[in-house]
């Protein structure tokens, strides 16, 4: 049985272009994530880059920090945590699900 590099290469190349489109896409949506019943609200896109966090105006009154600065780090780091699932999920459907070292 012989082994056609022409072939794999073909292959090679064009789960490339695949992977390079899903980057592409990732990098253009927006994840949100919102904690505190939705007083804090945080949105990154799909290279884990924070785009905006919003706090209601009415727990700034409340003057309890430590809170506030809890809800937003839980909403930034879920709304990160979808964007890094949505790339797992999105590579997978390229690579058949194979873990291939560096990819994400």
């Amino acid at each position: 049985m012989s082994f056609n590099y022409g072939n794999m290469m073909k292959q090679a190349k064009m789960m490339q272009k695949k992977m390079q489109k899903i980057q592409q896409e990732l990098k253009e949506a927006e994840f949100q994530a919102s904690a505190g019943g939705g007083a804090v609200k945080a949105k990154v896109n799909g290279e884990q880059e924070v785009l905006e966090v919003k706090i209601d105006r009415e727990m700034v009154d409340s003057q309890d920090l430590d809170m506030i600065e809890d809800m937003v780090l839980v909403a930034i780091n879920d709304a990160i945590a979808q964007s890094k699932q949505e790339m797992q999920t999105r590579m997978a459907e390229v690579t058949g699900g194979m873990n291939i070292p560096g990819m994400f």
